[in-house]
């Protein structure tokens, strides 16, 4: 009889049924397998924007039909909002660069009034008389190098971000004071006056452009925005890389061509009471402009992937040759340049700039608008985008509570709800995508 074959121990070495894992949205080959993954992923936790979506919708459709005579959706309404939101979605940019680094920045509120301050000043008649685009920039070469000292501080001295933005928020609060009494102003520098160069800096908030304008322009973006689109999805394909199926390209293409049209026929709507007021105002191409601007090098660039990998896990990025220090300084330095950015819009908004300037509640609802939206306070996660629409969330309460004529204090408490849901629902959705790779609840 023959013995039966003595027992192989089993190799512990061996490789055995290895299947390379992807998610399902990148190997989808036709809309309808990139909807199941999108099902999917949003049933794992994973909702992405679809929680601002929905905080919008919501807000749009009770304020339509609360709002005195139903104005909400008018459009002279529609760019009111827009105007009112503009400071806080370019500060909620501006703070998603620390965020996604896993920190946070609270001197933002006042980068932003002391760059105000600086870029009235210089281009005062009366003070140093600069042309209008010299003082831009210097107020924005001040915001590079609060971001820089604070950036170097917080990433080689290894002193928490917390503590240094903190200083930063009280020192940059001093200096915006004490820079508001040079002139013969008594604290209140005025952007109403002659001269082209307080005229250009009056128009980043009030300045329109003509319609006819404003549809070229749109057509021009939009067109090269399809282009992008479609040589960059096209070229993956033939170079046989993973690239979404043709129907998303179109998809994503149909949608921007909707919005910028939605946008353009808003704005060239009379918004005047007497006269004619028409056209897209020159804030919206500016925000538009930051948002493309920090988009490409978040989510094209080798800088923007070492973000997010210091964000997701510090650690890792160390190890995979990524330089710490050097990335998160130059972090703060965006974050604070943006928020320069912000300040001058704020002080084109208010025709001028004074001590009423609030720099702690700016930067409160640069968070809030920046979470809101989407971007995680852990690191790791979120996009330029999410501060667009965490602003709007916010802008759309202000300015709904504002036709129902309540007060200031309820635009407070209910933005403090919508910010507490956004938190809940990121920290939840981080468990279930935690307990669902894992296999364990």
């Amino acid at each position: 009889m023959a013995q039966p074959d003595a027992e192989v121990p089993e190799d512990l070495t061996a490789v055995k049924n290895v299947t390379l894992e992807l998610p399902p949205e990148i190997v989808a080959q036709s809309l309808a397998e990139y909807a199941r993954a999108w099902v999917g992923r949003v049933r794992s936790g994973e909702s992405g924007v679809l929680p601002v979506i929905a905080a919008m919708v919501i807000i749009t459709v009770v304020f339509q039909v609360i709002s005195p005579n139903h104005v909400f959706l008018t459009g002279n309404n529609l760019v009111n909002l827009f105007q009112q939101s503009a400071v806080v979605i370019v500060l909620a940019m501006a703070e998603g660069f620390v965020l996604l680094l896993g920190e946070i920045d609270l001197s933002v509120g006042y980068a932003a009034g002391v760059a105000g301050v600086i870029g009235v000043q210089l281009a005062e008649p009366q003070t140093t008389n600069w042309p209008w685009w010299a003082a831009i920039g210097g107020a924005l070469l001040f915001c590079v190098f609060v971001g820089a000292i604070q950036g170097t501080i917080i990433s080689r001295l290894r002193v928490p971000a917390f503590v240094v933005t903190l200083g930063g928020f009280l020192i940059l609060n001093g200096l915006m004071l004490i820079l508001l009494l040079l002139g013969p102003f008594s604290g209140y520098p005025s952007l109403i006056g002659p001269g082209p160069n307080l005229s250009v800096m009056h128009q980043l908030m009030w300045g329109h452009f003509e319609p006819l304008e404003s549809w070229i322009g749109m057509a021009v973006v939009i067109g090269l925005l399809a282009l992008s689109f479609w040589l960059r999805d096209a070229r993956r394909r033939r170079s046989g890389l993973v690239a979404p199926p043709v129907s998303i390209t179109l998809m994503k293409i149909s949608l921007v061509t909707v919005a910028g049209v939605g946008v353009v026929a808003i704005c060239n709507i009379n918004r005047a009471l007497f006269g004619t007021l028409e056209g897209v105002p020159w804030f919206i191409p500016i925000v538009l402009g930051v948002l493309g601007a920090w988009t490409i090098l978040l989510e094209r660039t080798k800088f923007g992937r070492y973000i997010y990998a210091i964000g997701g896990n510090p650690e890792a990025a160390r190890r995979a040759g990524v330089s710490l220090p050097n990335v998160r300084t130059i972090g703060f330095i965006l974050c604070s340049l943006t928020a320069g950015i912000g300040g001058l819009l704020y002080a084109s908004y208010l025709d001028g700039m004074s001590n009423n300037v609030n720099g702690g509640q700016l930067v409160l609802y640069a968070v809030a608008a920046a979470v809101i939206g989407g971007t995680s306070l852990f690191g790791g996660r979120g996009r330029t985008l999410h501060g667009v629409l965490g602003g709007l969330v916010i802008g759309g309460i202000a300015n709904g509570m504002y036709l129902l004529q309540l007060q200031v204090q309820w635009v407070f408490i209910v933005t403090g709800f919508v910010l507490l849901a956004a938190v809940t629902i990121d920290a939840l959705s981080r468990r279930g995508s935690a307990t669902g790779g894992s296999g364990r609840v």
